[in-house]
């Protein structure tokens, strides 16, 4: 990929997964599992249990792409192995992180991607703060994931290629 797109990918990368960041931890800071639990009036503690763990990770893997991202572009001269490294790391850690969530709250509905519906479709009915974080950030994620569709699968292959040509 050529420098410029890649040095600006990153650099957009940078900036939606700081958009994600901030929001998840005002969320974490704001709410705990007592809260949750006590304001939707039943007994989903497994649910926000889960939940919060899974933010929890998705915070912390947003947050070291973040800092990879930032010290790639602040280098003098920009590497362009790094920095595909490090948007293979913010695909592959956060934005399936955000998608394939390990304690499965939420789940991405593919047959609402296109209608501009919410794809996402949750376990139980979350209270409202926990629904609007998720829904929020899922926007940011989605974009994420299209602008870094390359390092699904194509970034590993090009790299054994290039190590088998030598």
């Amino acid at each position: 990929m050529a420098t410029t797109n890649l040095k600006s990918l990153a650099e957009s990368s940078r900036e939606k997964l700081k958009a994600a960041i901030d929001p998840i931890e005002q969320f974490l800071n704001h709410n705990a599992l007592e809260q949750l639990t006590q304001d939707d009036n039943s007994d989903n503690v497994g649910f926000y249990t889960g939940l919060l763990s899974d933010l929890r990770h998705l915070l912390v893997f947003s947050e070291v792409a973040y800092e990879k991202l930032g010290a790639v572009l602040r280098r003098p001269n920009f590497d362009n192995d790094l920095a595909e490294r490090a948007l293979y790391e913010v695909y592959h850690h956060g934005v399936n992180s955000f998608f394939y969530p390990k304690n499965e709250c939420y789940s991405e509905d593919g047959r609402y991607a296109y209608t501009g519906q919410d794809a996402i479709r949750f376990r139980m009915k979350p209270v409202r703060a926990a629904r609007d974080i998720i829904l929020n950030i899922a926007r940011i994620y989605e974009e994420l994931r299209d602008d870094l569709a390359y390092y699904e699968s194509d970034y590993l292959t090009h790299r054994r290629m290039q190590k088998q040509s030598k």
